[in-house]
């Protein structure tokens, strides 16, 4: 559970990361392609939604 728990916590940074970058909200590193790509919003809000899913799972197989 420990490692759904991390993969969990690592996607969602990532998603958030992505989505600012894409939103144009975080511009680092100055030079990403990401910025300002509506696109990578979208993906980064899917990878933190899946992240929550995993930290979700986790969570429920651990009160099993």
């Amino acid at each position: 559970m420990m490692m759904l728990r991390a993969a969990g916590i690592f996607l969602i940074a990532m998603g958030i990361i992505w989505a600012l970058q894409g939103a144009g909200l975080l511009a680092w590193p100055a030079d990403s392609f990401m910025l300002g790509q509506a696109d990578w919003v979208l993906r980064g809000l899917a990878t933190a939604a899946i992240g929550g899913a995993l930290l979700g799972f986790a969570h429920y197989r651990q009160g099993k």
